[in-house]
């Protein structure tokens, strides 16, 4: 009697779960590889390097010398950076409330239902985000215009004076006005799109109860949406400590009011294509980015202990 022989594809050795284990994890890094080498290059070369500048001095005789820690010790030492610290200080306590308090109201108005033409609301709210930081400055700065712009024709119209918007006294809250105006769409929308995943039944329940609009709000509504509100407090603190576009860009206008420290990386700005002082900036930069890394995380932090 002949015994069959099982097939060649039967005879062959396991695989071990060991080399399994191995082509698993290098498929993975196969995934994950481009973007690590784009993450590498566009984000941890550029602060690496950062880093390396900051810790020397270019010298007329000799050229770059290692200096240590002195670039950050005259940072910690100069008014105009404090001063710039201080400005944007300032515009984040103010504007940061106000503009969320704004995307706030108008999430929840067109959460409610009550709001006729919602959807046409919602995307005039958001449109002004969709227009470039560079046009909307220009075109809020010419409307600020006592001369020629808006400002100015209401003036020769009615034959008042109105204050100037690009005065020293005035020009931060016009700038706080444009951006406040650009990004309340953005933060609405990142509020009303938490608001419509809240579940159905917790409103039927609140209703049962006898709850109002307003306890509504308050019991079910703001808890539900309090890490959306954490992220946006976060990138609107992020976005003050990098205020740059507005400032600059209405300099030509309000000279005397807006000056090249006006803002943190105004200042960094001016220090290495204006001053040539690369090193110094790199050291201010690197400061602006840890103060500013430091109160995200405490707010996130605090956020998150609230939540729990």
């Amino acid at each position: 009697m002949t015994t069959l022989q099982p097939p060649a594809a039967a005879t062959r050795p396991p695989v071990r779960p060991s080399a399994k284990r191995d082509r698993r994890s290098w498929t993975g890094w196969g995934f994950i590889g481009p973007f690590a080498v784009v993450f590498a290059f566009v984000f941890l070369a550029p602060i690496v390097y950062s880093v390396y500048l900051s810790l020397y001095r270019n010298q007329l005789i000799g050229g770059n010398h290692f200096v240590g820690l002195d670039n950050y010790t005259q940072a910690f030492q100069d008014d105009q950076f404090w001063s710039s610290l201080e400005r944007v200080s300032l515009f984040l306590v103010i504007q940061v409330p106000i503009m969320l308090g704004i995307a706030l109201f108008v999430a929840l108005a067109l959460d409610s239902g009550r709001l006729y033409g919602r959807d046409f609301f919602r995307i005039t709210i958001f449109l002004p985000y969709a227009v470039p930081a560079v046009v909307a400055t220009l075109m809020w700065g010419f409307m600020y215009g006592t001369q020629f712009g808006l400002v100015g024709d209401v003036n020769s119209a009615f034959g008042i004076t109105l204050p100037d918007p690009l005065s020293p006294h005035l020009v931060l809250a016009s700038i706080g006005n444009i951006v406040t105006w650009e990004f309340v769409g953005y933060n609405m929308l990142i509020f009303y799109s938490a608001l419509r995943v809240i579940p159905t039944s917790l409103y039927e329940a609140a209703e049962i109860d006898g709850a109002g609009q307003f306890r509504v709000i308050t019991a079910i509504k703001l808890p539900a949406i309090r890490g959306a509100l954490v992220i946006a407090t976060i990138f609107s603190i992020i976005g003050s400590f990098q205020l740059f576009n507005e400032p600059s860009i209405l300099r030509p206008l309000a000279r005397n009011a807006i000056t090249t420290d006006y803002t943190p990386n105004f200042y960094t700005y001016s220090l290495s294509f204006n001053g040539q002082q690369h090193n110094y900036s790199a050291a201010v930069a690197i400061i602006m980015g840890l103060i500013t890394m430091v109160i995200a995380y405490v707010v996130q932090l605090r956020g998150m202990r609230k939540g729990a």
